[in-house]
């Protein structure tokens, strides 16, 4: 299956399974100017051996040079620090619209220097697989935080980790409160107390809905350690996180994340 028509199937597929074209509509224009950014997150889940390295190969040297003279740029690619499924590939792509990115892929494909470059991850047999299974979700950004930004670390490969944080709500209205929540002012706080996000994003297409997704980068575990317990103990915080319709009974059901580190051909 092309890797265009495999994006249609399973945003297709993700749709009906859960997410209604009105809700789209409306997480996607509420307040949302037109340079508003979306993203794919999509999550790879590799075997352990050759592969891996097949993988790297892929992404590194194919697809994201490919899909940065397409417009898709900056990739980001994330391997598990720990954390469920390893070993498995976080990988994000930033983009103007669903049919821009499927448009980026189109171009991809018809690339030589793509085709070339990813033909043993592209051309690999059912027999013998290059991944096990590719996971996607598709995401608008906060009206708060209209654009990814790269992290300072990127620059030169120094050491940096990623965290990775999903918010689960019980309903769509609950989901959109916690969204509010972080644009009138929780971005601030987090900047001001040292928790630098890369991106935010109110997912539209993917699994357990509804939810959003954010991520945060810092220079190892003992800044994120430091600058966590600074927030939560922020004054600001503590009024912010009790107002009626913020608090997270209310607005939160479930929090997971997961601890990243980016492959050395990350953009991100």
């Amino acid at each position: 299956m092309k890797r265009r028509e495999f994006l249609k199937s399973s945003v297709v597929a993700a749709t009906l399974g859960g997410l209604s074209a009105s809700s789209t509509a409306r997480a996607a224009d509420e307040g949302s100017p037109a340079d508003r950014q979306y993203y794919e997150l999509r999550i790879y889940q590799l075997r352990i051996g050759a592969k891996q390295k097949v993988f790297d190969e892929y992404f590194g040297k194919g697809a994201i040079p490919a899909l940065n003279r397409a417009g898709i740029a900056p990739i980001g690619v994330f391997n598990v620090m720990f954390g469920p499924e390893s070993p498995a590939m976080h990988v994000l792509l930033p983009c103007k619209s669903l049919d821009g990115l499927r448009n980026a892929w189109q171009r991809a494909e018809e690339d030589p220097e793509y085709q070339k470059a990813g033909a043993e991850f592209i051309n690999t047999p059912a027999s013998d697989p290059a991944f096990v299974r590719m996971e996607s979700s598709f995401m608008v950004a906060f009206e708060g935080m209209q654009k990814l930004e790269i992290p300072a670390g990127a620059t030169g490969n120094k050491p940096r980790i990623f965290e990775l944080r999903t918010y689960e709500s019980a309903s769509e209205k609950a989901a959109r409160k916690k969204v509010e929540m972080f644009n009138r002012g929780e971005i601030a706080l987090f900047r001001r107390t040292g928790l630098q996000p890369v991106f935010f994003g109110q997912t539209l297409i993917g699994s357990r809905l509804p939810n959003l997704t954010y991520m945060l980068v810092f220079d190892g575990l003992e800044q994120r350690t430091a600058n966590w317990a600074r927030f939560v103990a922020d004054p600001d915080w503590k009024k912010l996180s009790t107002t009626p319709g913020y608090t997270n009974p209310e607005a939160v059901s479930n929090i997971s994340n997961i601890f990243l580190q980016p492959a050395g051909y990350s953009q991100i």
